[in-house]
């Protein structure tokens, strides 16, 4: 995917980039019998109290229900249309199945309109096809995957990510994540093959602060210009330090490399962190 850059007519667009759509189905509506309602909460709860702080102001849009379970075993589908989903960084492809059944699952690289996906455990080698991780080769590159059998994808959905299966040994695959994390997961547990599209999409330029705003996403206030009251980096004359050995959040957890992660049955299934030297 290439990224399109504009004229520098004001200082905004000298830096801004934005996708090309390349692929994409420009005039194609989506699917309305996929679309769900979004309401905007602004980070408010149900008593209009801020819950979230910096959000609010984003653009409406409509949510599409993306088929993360891919378990209609031995059906096959045709891609009908690749569209752009506001809601995500990847692109999703639509698709209609031979009982009549339409679905949108999130589209990897080299997926294109006409060809054809089938998930199940005799499915064939190719992208865009789902199986069981036990049916897959190793080191084959594959993006949602499950981490619980039947519960759909999970890991590796955004654009650009990949995992690499590394090996099978007894009921568990090792998987090298994005991040650089190994870990084990179940062999009944499925994944789709190829790695999710839009790969550039790290590379975009927002160029503005506008375009941050549409996100939802209102400025981020540092603590150290607050008052005492509402940050305990606040107060002190002019430019002060924090006043703490260590940076903390606004309710006084410790910041900035502290290690944050409580003790959860899932890490015995983690081989190696992703920060692990």
């Amino acid at each position: 995917m290439a990224l399109k850059s504009y004229k520098p007519t004001t200082p905004s667009r000298r830096y801004m980039t934005v996708s090309a759509f390349e692929g994409v189905d420009k005039k194609k509506a989506p699917e309305k019998s996929l679309l769900r309602p979004q309401k905007s909460t602004g980070g408010r709860n149900n008593q209009g109290r801020a819950t979230a702080r910096f959000r609010g102001g984003a653009v409406p849009q409509q949510y599409r229900v993306i088929d993360f379970k891919r378990n209609k075993d031995g059906v096959p589908g045709k891609v009908a249309a690749v569209e752009y989903d506001p809601n995500r960084s990847a692109r999703i492809a639509l698709i209609h199945y031979a009982d009549g059944d339409k679905r949108y699952i999130l589209c990897p690289v080299g997926l294109q309109k006409g060809m054809t996906v089938l998930a199940g455990a005799t499915a064939e080698i190719r992208t865009g096809n789902c199986l069981p991780l036990s049916a897959i080769p190793v080191g084959s590159i594959v993006h949602n995957v499950e981490l619980n059998p039947g519960r759909g994808g999970q890991m590796v959905r955004s654009a650009g990510g990949g995992a690499q299966l590394m090996a099978k040994e007894g009921k568990h695959a090792s998987l090298r994540l994005p991040s650089g994390e190994m870990r084990l997961v179940l062999q009944e547990c499925r994944a789709t093959l190829g790695q999710v599209g839009n790969i550039d999409h790290e590379n975009i330029s927002l160029g503005k602060a506008g375009r941050k705003r549409w996100q939802g996403k209102r400025p981020h206030v540092r603590g150290v210009v607050m008052n005492p009251r509402d940050h305990p980096h606040g107060g002190g004359e002019g430019k002060s330090p924090v006043g703490r050995k260590h940076p903390v959040s606004p309710w006084g957890k410790p910041a900035l490399g502290a290690k944050t992660r409580g003790k959860k049955s899932s890490d015995r299934m983690i081989v190696r962190r992703r920060n692990s030297k």
